[in-house]
């Protein structure tokens, strides 16, 4: 399944590095400055529930079933692919 994760991390200074390195832990592509798209066997809920061990509870994150079609402009060869 391919699913897309945004996030908002709200506190300053917020080291991004453990939430990187958890969404790194699935097939990735990184489409923008905070959004990912990833492919596992896992579902949304148990992508979310991973993923926010590793933020603060004033965060925002948001996990996404992509289904259908897609479209996109701008991004880099790799991401196409």
């Amino acid at each position: 399944m391919v699913y897309i994760i945004t996030y908002d991390l709200c506190k300053p200074g917020q080291n991004y590095d453990e939430l990187i390195k958890a969404i790194k832990t699935y097939n990735w592509c990184k489409i923008a400055e905070s959004t990912w798209v990833v492919t596992t066997t896992k579902n949304s809920t148990e992508i979310r529930d991973y993923l926010k061990s590793k933020i603060d509870k004033n965060d925002k994150l948001f996990v996404g079933k992509l289904t259908g079609e897609a479209a996109w402009y701008g991004e880099s060869d790799d991401v196409t692919k």
